[in-house]
């Protein structure tokens, strides 16, 4: 019996899952990925004219991480086409979605259609992995865009989630100053239990004109106008927060802070890695929908 999968739009990360997939066997019918060359030489991957064409020979479609990048059309970085996640959606009866970054407004238009799906970025097993090269790529960048070593550098975590944790570990292991906030205190006794400096949120406006570098994980926006007001005028933030992310990009731009807001880094940084993490998830997902 043919291995089949539906693979519909996706960076770097699902056209290097594709080749994984191939590989193990299955036949992959993607829609959205016509402009991978990589995708084009491969025997058991169908280019696919039309999503339902694509959708028709299974009953699982992986979609891209995030879903939508603008909350409207499918994140599909290798095709010029345009697929409205309203009229994919209406593609999917019968199927189920796995894909990443779901939208609150998008899972309820999943859900009253009755259409399955799992948020790839709510398996734990995914998730925690991910943050490795979310970690990684923000060190890349700091690196890039500071004249200064991290090493010795006072450099700023906001949020003590997986990211947070993982980061600020990179971080201390290269010699930089990390201070952690936090807004729980179980956060901030971690925060001293691992060695790093801790400042609660209540007391962050103290403390942000001391930074050379500020990373947000925080998926709200904490760094606003009065906070940016405090912050130093040669520091260098980075938000890895989703849209619409942690930090008020627009006051940044008129008080001309270095701002860089990195998103999606793992496809970016990490691609292949990233895809293999994918591919783990997906198996023990397709072994839970036996």
């Amino acid at each position: 019996m043919e291995k089949s999968i539906a693979v519909v739009g996706g960076d770097l990360r699902i056209v290097k899952l594709v080749e994984m997939l191939v590989k193990d066997g299955y036949t992959v019918y993607t829609y959205g990925l016509e402009m991978s060359e990589d995708l084009l030489r491969l025997d058991k991957v169908e280019i696919c004219p039309t999503v339902n064409e694509a959708l028709k020979s299974s009953k699982v479609v992986v979609g891209p991480i995030p879903l939508s990048s603008d909350r409207r059309n499918l994140s599909m970085p290798f095709s010029n086409i345009k697929l409205n996640v309203e009229d994919f959606i209406s593609c999917l009866s019968g199927k189920t979605l796995i894909a990443g970054n779901i939208v609150e407004d998008v899972r309820k238009k999943l859900e009253e259609s009755k259409i399955p799906y799992i948020d790839l970025l709510k398996r734990e097993e995914f998730t925690v992995l991910n943050t490795i090269a979310t970690a990684e790529g923000t060190i890349q960048i700091a690196m890039e865009e500071t004249q200064k070593t991290l090493h010795g550098s006072k450099v700023l975590v906001m949020g003590f989630g997986r990211i947070g944790k993982v980061l600020a570990k990179m971080l201390d292991g290269i010699g930089a100053k990390v201070y952690c906030e936090a807004r729980k205190n179980e956060d901030i006794a971690w925060i001293k239990a691992y060695g790093y400096e801790p400042i609660h949120l209540n007391h962050l406006n103290e403390h942000l004109g001391e930074f050379d570098i500020i990373i947000s994980t925080i998926p709200f926006q904490v760094l606003d106008k009065e906070r940016l007001e405090l912050v130093r005028k040669d520091v260098v933030i980075i938000d890895l927060a989703s849209n619409p992310g942690g930090v008020d990009r627009k006051v940044a731009k008129e008080k001309d802070l270095k701002l860089i807001w990195a998103l999606s880094l793992p496809g970016k940084v990490a691609p292949l890695t990233s895809a293999i993490y994918i591919k783990e998830t997906l198996y023990h997902v397709l072994k839970e929908l036996q």
